[in-house]
């Protein structure tokens, strides 16, 4: 009888002493970094906190969860999509999420998904244009693309240039389309989408290149929404392009 209530007492013992343990694992804070919980950025004219799930048992939601997509399409991207174009990780996210909530109007965070993707959450802070409206082999035109370089990235078309011009120059390349379009007063673009096995921002990167966007003003987050999500990253629904 007593070593019955031994091996109870023991057993409750056990179970309090892993209990105990369980809430401190869950009690652990989950930072950025290590001097730095969140940051409070804008997202649709709305204040958002940037932070990691708190949950220390919190796992990879089901639509990043997939190992092995086939390839083609969804190969593995390469480490740097171009020539002058950086490619970035969280910390340079955050930081350029950061100067735009700060009022530099120099930069423009761009989520390149499709709306079905965005809507099941983006980066806080980024505007959606889908791939799409970039991509000539999808139905992009030129007068599109135009649009969007002149209404949202902040470049202009030279003095007396119109689309055709742009298709000539774009067709002769090198030097041609730095006379057609002015990308003085253009922003720096971060683009995004999936993650490192996809290929909508690569796709657009290659795209703005060609219309003579400069490299140095394009920014790459190769891991995408797959690494965001990983780091239990926050989420919105997407803001509407202005």
């Amino acid at each position: 009888m007593k070593l019955t209530k031994l091996f109870g007492m023991a057993a409750l013992v056990a179970g309090l002493s892993a209990s105990g343990a369980l809430l401190a694992d869950e009690a652990k804070p989950v930072g950025i970094t290590a001097d730095k919980m969140s940051i409070t950025v804008k997202h649709g004219g709305e204040s958002v906190e940037i932070k990691r799930n708190q949950d220390n048992k919190a796992v990879v939601i089901d639509d990043f969860a997939k190992t092995s997509r086939p390839c083609p399409p969804f190969c593995i991207q390469p480490d740097t999509v171009a020539d002058g174009v950086e490619t970035i990780a969280e910390m340079g996210m955050l930081g350029y999420l950061e100067k735009m909530s700060g009022g530099d109007a120099s930069v423009l965070v761009v989520d390149s998904r499709t709306a079905d993707w965005v809507e099941k959450g983006t980066i806080p802070g980024a505007v959606n244009i889908p791939w799409e409206g970039l991509a000539p082999d999808k139905g992009a035109t030129t007068e599109g693309i135009i649009k969007i370089l002149s209404e949202q990235f902040g470049a202009k078309l030279a003095d007396g240039k119109d689309s055709m011009a742009v298709d000539e120059a774009v067709a002769a390349g090198g030097d041609a389309v730095s006379k057609v379009f002015d990308y003085s007063g253009a922003k720096t673009l971060v683009l995004f989408c999936n993650g490192m096995w996809c290929g909508q921002s690569p796709t657009n990167i290659k795209t703005l290149l060609k219309f003579g966007y400069p490299a140095d003003k394009i920014k790459w987050y190769r891991g995408g929404m797959q690494d965001w999500a990983i780091l239990g990253l926050t989420t919105v629904k997407p803001a509407a392009a202005k």
